[in-house]
């Protein structure tokens, strides 16, 4: 068996790839790993674990198994239902359990689903951690995995009324308006819930927060999530905020992990964007710890530009937000992202969480009166292309021609542009991106690029 944890979890096809009994066998394997003081102590000091979803159809059944391991294996498991991913991870520290589970494969389709893990206090797992529960797993299908016996099997309880503890953090978390009024007053606002994890959470906060909402993407059927809305399908959104004639706009993924948004006038704002944006608000407030922002190699140079211009410096981390939030954690950082929408607050969150970022973003244009479309001025984004070849990635990444292509490619763009060739943690397939400060130039070597990786796989 190949290593099944990728950049974000164990993701695959549910009941084809992600099966039932998979489910169920790495949950029984996560809980001497995640959790060893707790279950070696029996009845008298079972572990608890909080478990939260996605609106996939999917979900039920995988629930269903992952919740059967985790009791089984002596764990007292809170469920939580259908709520966002930064939401599991709050409420594992929150309520003081032992680690936290996701069902969701974020952005992807409903067909695929996924399972996650935190650990105490609501962090991601570094890939060592889950080394040793892909170890625990091959002992669980072996059948040497042990059951606690029946009276120490774990309890299971519906802890829905956690939702309005995150909800409450959420809000908690804003900075009062000068004016004394709601942080959104004033403003009208369309979000796009992607019939995902947020579909209820994500408008409630908004509204709460003092904004007039118009929500959208926010009827899942378990088969709708992602389906031509969501933070992957910004027309639909560009679409409404014009029709209502909105201040704004959000989009969240899936999970809701992710947040980018819509300006006033329709035209797209992004994580480096957002980023932008809530770095030079902390820094003019003394907030932003060591004047320094966390991003990924995925971050557009244009982003790096209006971080020098503002006095702030840049550290790059591989793709992921769990390394963002290792670099922010060892460096003492406090705002960290990635150019696909998750941007970590470590004063409030510890892995990437849409409704906080959506709720700051907005919060900051509306207490310095300028329109989001000002703020996405802020950086000047240089063109980037991003080509994703499907094929076998391993093959490609190895492939001496496509090694040469890469480098003759940096040496044509030279300072004014780069090249990011990078096989995804999630999909088979190589990523290709290229920035240059002309577009037909970027679209080019990029076009020149896959045709090589295509070749390279074939």
């Amino acid at each position: 068996m190949g290593r099944i944890f990728g950049t974000d979890g164990v993701r695959g096809v549910a009941g084809v790839e992600l099966t039932v009994q998979l489910a169920m066998d790495l949950a029984v394997a996560a809980v001497p790993v995640l959790a060893p003081a707790a279950a070696a102590a029996g009845h008298s000091g079972r572990p608890v674990a909080v478990i939260g979803r996605d609106s996939r159809a999917s979900g039920d059944f995988l629930e269903a198994a992952v919740v059967a391991g985790l009791a089984s294996s002596g764990v007292d498991v809170l469920r939580l239902g259908v709520i966002p991913t930064p939401a599991v991870a709050y409420l594992t520290g929150a309520l003081n359990a032992d680690f936290g589970v996701v069902l969701s494969a974020s952005h992807n389709p409903a067909a695929d689903n996924g399972i996650k893990f935190f650990g105490r206090a609501g962090v991601k797992l570094p890939d060592e951690t889950e080394d040793q529960i892909e170890a625990a797993l091959l002992a669980v299908r072996s059948g040497v995995a042990a059951t606690p016996g029946v009276a120490g099997f774990g309890r299971v309880t519906d802890a829905y009324s956690a939702h309005e503890t995150y909800l409450d953090h959420l809000l908690a978390s804003l900075p009062e308006a000068a004016t004394g009024q709601p942080p959104l007053q004033g403003l009208r606002v369309v979000v796009d819930c992607a019939h995902g994890a947020a579909y209820s959470i994500g408008p409630r906060a908004l509204r709460r927060a003092g904004a007039e909402v118009i929500a959208i993407g926010a009827a899942p059927d378990g088969l709708n999530i992602n389906a031509g809305v969501g933070s992957t399908h910004l027309d639909t959104l560009a679409a409404a905020v014009i029709e209502h004639g909105a201040d704004a706009g959000l989009a969240f993924d899936g999970d809701a992990d992710r947040c980018l948004a819509i300006d006033g006038d329709g035209q797209p704002l992004d994580g480096d964007q957002i980023l932008t944006v809530l770095a030079s608000q902390l820094k003019r407030a003394g907030q932003l710890a060591g004047d320094t922002v966390v991003v990924t190699v995925m971050s557009n140079l244009g982003f790096h530009a209006a971080m020098r211009e503002a006095g702030i410096a840049v550290i790059e981390t591989p793709v992921g937000d769990k390394h963002v939030y290792a670099a922010m954690r060892d460096g003492g950082y406090v705002l960290g992202g990635e150019q696909s929408g998750h941007i970590i607050q470590m004063e409030h969150a510890t892995t990437g969480d849409g409704v906080l970022t959506g709720l700051h973003l907005l919060a900051a244009t509306n207490s310095s009166g300028i329109p989001v479309s000002a703020a996405g001025k802020m950086m000047t984004r240089y063109p980037q292309v991003l080509i994703n070849v499907r094929g076998d990635k391993d093959r490609a990444m190895t492939d001496p021609a496509l090694a040469e292509a890469v480098t003759a490619a940096q040496s044509r763009l030279g300072d004014t542009g780069r090249v990011l060739l990078r096989p995804s943690g999630t999909e088979p397939v190589i990523r290709v991106m290229v920035e240059a400060q002309q577009a037909e130039l970027a679209e080019q070597v990029a076009g020149q690029l896959a045709d090589v990786a295509r070749a390279a796989m074939s």
